[in-house]
């Protein structure tokens, strides 16, 4: 028996990702194949900024979430 609702591509559900932010930024993140934390830290703060879904208060979040873990945005 199949499932006929369209599924909403989110995160990993043991993402760390997913803990507080909004659903808009956590499909922009997924869509672009961010699924951890620490991938961020390879990565702009402007280039996720850009976006689609991904806001000011988002980034704010990521950035908290990153240094939370000694991480921070590769230009940062």
């Amino acid at each position: 028996m199949t499932d006929d609702k369209p599924r909403e591509q989110t995160p990993n559900p043991g993402s760390e990702l997913a803990a507080g932010l909004a659903k808009p930024a956590q499909r922009a993140l997924a869509n672009a194949g961010y699924t951890r934390l620490e991938q961020l830290a390879k990565v702009h703060a402007a280039d996720v900024l850009q976006l689609h879904g991904m806001g000011p208060k988002a980034l704010r979040q990521l950035r908290q979430g990153l240094k939370s873990r000694g991480l921070s945005f590769a230009d940062e």
